[in-house]
């Protein structure tokens, strides 16, 4: 059975449809966008977008999927024993990128966790700390992945709806430090 390579056209036009997303969001909030407006911008066609897209959340999650996958690499950018007084460099610079859409990351992830974005953010991470425990002989990789998970999304998700105060240099050292010490506790 081969494999169809995927499509550079496609691929151009969802990044083309994601980039007037962030670009529309950056002056009003996700539910002030209308797809008339969105295509306009991206220079597409409204079939064009429904050919890629559900609806304007669909592609939201699309376009803050870099932001999930920032989050999990910076959480991992380590090797060795973690010291929960250092965190990984790559988390600070995590925290910093926020802010040009912490408000379109607010409307997609809400308060706790949940929401699109905080589904796909548990999800990812979850597996990522699963397969790193587990690839250590670490104890119930299942527990501590979802514990992990569960965790630094309603941290971050809490943090965007300012309801932990807490520079990104404050809210980097109190997560890591949180998330360490989820690893070393004893479970028995």
């Amino acid at each position: 059975m081969s494999v169809v390579p995927p499509d550079p056209r496609a691929a151009r036009t969802r990044a083309r449809l994601r980039r007037a997303l962030l670009e529309e969001c950056a002056d009003r909030p996700l539910a002030d966008v209308s797809v008339a407006a969105l295509v306009r911008r991206a220079g597409v066609g409204r079939a064009t977008f429904y050919l890629h897209y559900q609806d304007l959340e669909a592609l939201a999650v699309d376009a803050c999927a870099d932001v999930v996958r920032e989050a999990v690499d910076a959480l991992h950018a380590w090797r060795g024993v973690p010291d929960p007084r250092t965190p990984p460099p790559a988390l600070l610079a995590f925290f910093d990128r926020l802010a040009p859409h912490s408000r379109l990351y607010g409307e997609l992830l809400s308060p706790g966790g949940g929401g699109p974005l905080g589904l796909v953010l548990h999800r990812d991470l979850r597996a990522r700390s699963r397969t790193e425990r587990t690839l250590a002989g670490a104890p119930e990789p299942d527990l501590i992945a979802s514990a992990v998970a569960a965790a630094f999304a309603g941290v971050l998700a809490d943090w965007l709806h300012d309801l932990i105060e807490a520079t990104p240099a404050e809210i980097t050292q109190r997560v890591w430090c949180l998330l360490v010490n989820l690893h070393r506790t004893p479970l028995s």
